[in-house]
């Protein structure tokens, strides 16, 4: 018995990530770029597309369009900590890739928040098992960052870096759309969903002496908190309206 068309197109999309051609979390064509790979319908192609997902194969996200299922990177904010080590004890390696960095005029947000004019600002690429899921900007007073290099700050994270004890931190998490330039990096579409997170990090003795920025892809990102307590309210805890 003739095999239908778009069980025929499932197939091979299916050697194809079997053969690591579409990797784990990373986007496949579009509907219209399948439609002329195999010279079918995009309703051909789509209904390919939902045989894959029902299998797990494949997902979808409004904003993104059909990419290869994965398990999302999970951040647990009830404890400060970095998110290299969540990852390892899940077996993930984790990987830095320095894409900036440079002492510079401290912009507005961070000189209000540090109380300094000038800064370390680090820019780089976070890597799991190869594949990009954060791309990060660090800022860090002169007077902290003086004795670090790109290879240090390559090869560890900053909490290891400053010679300081941090108390705690203060972490806001909001959805924007990725800039070209974090598309480019994270390998999304220009104007997709992305997680935007603000880390202010304190010494043990309150003052601040970090602040970051976090983008993350928002298919590939969950951030889980615990919350051991009941409460009257079923919002989620620490939601505010953005005014």
């Amino acid at each position: 018995m003739r095999q239908p068309r778009y069980q025929r197109i499932a197939d091979e999309l299916r050697r194809r990530i079997d053969r690591g051609e579409y990797a784990s979390g990373r986007l496949l064509p579009s509907e219209a770029e399948l439609s002329d790979i195999f010279d079918a319908s995009r309703v051909t192609v789509r209904r390919a597309l939902e045989v894959l997902r029902d299998e797990g194969l494949v997902d979808s996200r409004q904003g993104f369009g059909w990419f290869v299922a994965t398990d999302p990177v999970r951040q647990n904010l009830a404890r400060l900590g970095t998110i290299e080590s969540q990852l390892a004890e899940e077996g993930i390696e984790s990987t830095r890739r320095v894409l900036d960095f440079r002492f510079t005029k401290a912009p507005a947000r961070v000189r209000q928040v540090l109380g300094v004019e000038t800064v370390l600002r680090v820019r780089r690429l976070n890597l799991a098992d190869g594949e990009p899921f954060a791309l990060v900007t660090v800022w860090c007073p002169e007077e902290l960052g003086a004795e670090l290099s790109r290879a240090d700050v390559e090869r560890s994270p900053f909490y290891e870096l400053i010679p300081l004890p941090l108390g705690g931190a203060v972490q806001t998490i909001g959805a924007a759309a990725a800039s070209a330039a974090e598309a480019e990096h994270l390998r999304v579409p220009v104007g997709s969903p992305v997680l935007r997170c603000e880390r202010i990090t304190c010494a043990a003795d309150g003052g601040p002496v970090l602040v970051s920025e976090h983008v993350f892809p928002a298919h590939l990102t969950e951030f889980v908190v615990d919350l051991p307590h009941a409460e009257a309210s079923i919002a989620p805890t620490g939601l505010r309206l953005v005014e």
